[in-house]
This record gives structure tokens, sequence and C-alpha cells, in this order.
């Protein structure tokens, strides 16, 4: 199962248009630098600005790189039911590991959409699938009762749970039937490490996309037992979590990633990029954490 630190990777971009140059040398990095898993095309990949070929091209493109050194769990999320199985389908025939699927935003479902949503891509698609959980982007919150229900399907194996509220894998534990294999995994970089000593597994994380070594050394570190070093690596991070969202994300990543020479700071409308003063306090963060770009 999936564990570990897994980025969400940004999609870089050249004068408009995907940098595929520059997502092969971000891909790489990440490998070298210990990412257990990789998710192209999630909210960090600005999924909702790219064309439906764009984000094909880059869950292919993904895969190719990776060549089956870590999983790539692509992202495959849609407001309609319809086209979530397509990109789900897309993922499994170009040899995506998984899919994760985020909530339908914007149509607001209650549980009963939602769990009619899960159940027809776990009935249309035999790959697995991690829900993703993110109520501050899609209104919708995809509650416990209704996560320990869609547990019990063949192809639902986990969920990014990017709520914040590290009660919440005590409640789904509580919820899913024992022996049910379903992996917990935090989408919120500030809470990971409490994620973690809940009882989650890993973290979908931004801030890997910019010092992946030390994010995947700190989930190492409390794995290992290691708590004391795991909250050392934590208290570095800690500011450069929080400047990834200083501004609408995925800009501060690519801010600071263009920092570090490794793709250029272009983000889609309706996203901007931060403003000089967002800057300062990204520049900060990295040199806090020990980035000297």
């Amino acid at each position: 199962m999936f564990h570990g630190s897994i980025p969400a990777l940004v999609t870089p971009f050249k004068n408009g248009a995907v940098d595929r140059d520059a997502f092969v040398a971000l891909v790489e990095r990440q490998i070298q630098g210990g990412s257990s898993a990789l998710v192209p095309v999630g909210t960090t990949g600005e999924t909702s600005t790219l064309s439906t070929q764009e984000h094909k091209d880059v869950v292919t493109l993904c895969v190719e790189i990776t060549k089956g050194r870590v999983p790539v769990i692509a992202g495959a999320g849609a407001n309609a039911t319809d086209e979530a199985i397509e990109l789900v389908e897309h993922a499994k025939t170009v040899g995506a590991d998984a899919a994760l699927v985020v909530c339908p935003y914007y149509n607001n479902p209650n549980q009963d959409g939602l769990e009619a949503h899960f159940r027809a891509i776990n009935d249309a698609v035999a790959m697995p699938v991690l829900l993703y959980n993110v109520p501050g982007r899609t209104v919708v919150d995809l509650a416990p009762d209704t996560v320990a229900r869609l547990a019990q399907l063949p192809n639902i194996v986990g969920i990014k749970d990017a709520t914040g509220d590290m009660e919440r894998v005590s409640q789904h534990m509580a919820a899913i039937p024992e022996g049910t294999q379903f992996v917990q995994l935090s989408g919120d970089d500030p809470s990971a490490l409490g994620y973690l000593a809940m009882g989650g597994m890993g973290c979908i994380s931004v801030t890997a996309n910019v010092m992946p070594e030390a994010c995947a050394a700190m989930h190492k570190a409390f794995h290992a037992g290691n708590l004391d070093e795991a909250r050392a690596i934590e208290r570095k991070l800690i500011a450069l979590h929080k400047a990834m969202f200083c501004s609408p994300s995925p800009g501060p990543a690519k801010y600071a990633l263009s920092k570090l020479g490794l793709c250029t700071d272009e983000v889609r409308l309706p996203i901007t990029a931060p403003s000089a003063e967002k800057r300062a306090e990204i520049d900060q963060a990295m040199a806090l954490a020990g980035l000297n770009a």
C-alpha cells in the first residue's frame, strides 16, 4: 500500500504550454530524493486548468519516466462522474498504479451522491482508487461513515484527507471493519506528522515539490521509531509548509522551484503568481528550511 512522502507534482509551464523537459527533471529529482510515490495532475498539478488531453499527456509522461521505480497515483477527479471514469480508465490504460479521485466540486452533492459517484467509479474500472477529501476546495465533506462504506468496495484502497482534522484517522479506523485494506494519507503538510502519530501512513505533499529529501526523511524517521529526529525535521519545514499557501497554490511552490532553477514560476489563470511581499515570505521560509537559492 502507499506510504511515506508523496509529492503532488506541479505541472511546469513554459510560454503557456506544459514544459515536458522540466517535468521529466522534476520527476527524476523526486525519485532520487526518496519520494515513495508520485501524484501527477492533482490539485497542485493545476488539473482544473489543464485540457483533458494535457491531463492525459502528463499522466502518460509521468508513467513513462518513472518506469515502475515508484508507484504513480494519477489524479483523476472531475465534477462529472462519467468524466472521472474516463480519466481513471486512461490512468489504468497507460499503466498508472492507482487513481486519486477528488470529491465532485461545485455540484455540492449530498452523502448519497458522493457515495454513488465513487461506487460508479469502483464498478466501472478495476483499478485501485484513493478517495480525496478536500472540503476547502470542493465545498462538500466526505463523512467518515461514507468513507467506511466505500472502504469495503474492492477497488477503493485508501483516502487522501486534506481536512487537517487528525481526529478523522481514528474515526475512519473505528468505522471500517477490522482487516480491511485501507490506507490513510494526509493531504495537509503542517499536520502530517500528527496524522502519522494517529495512524496515518504518509502524506500527499505540496512541500515535497521543493524539499523532497527532507520530507522523505521525516517520514522515514517516524516509521523507524525515531520520533525526535522526525520532530526536528518538521520544525525546519513548518515555515515552508505555511509559505506554500501564503498565496493561491501552486504559485508559491512554482516560485520556490523557479528560485532553484527547476522550472518557471508560470501558473494559469485564474491563479496568479505570488506578490513581491509573498515572494519575500517564501524566500524567508526557504532560508529557514536550509535552502539557499
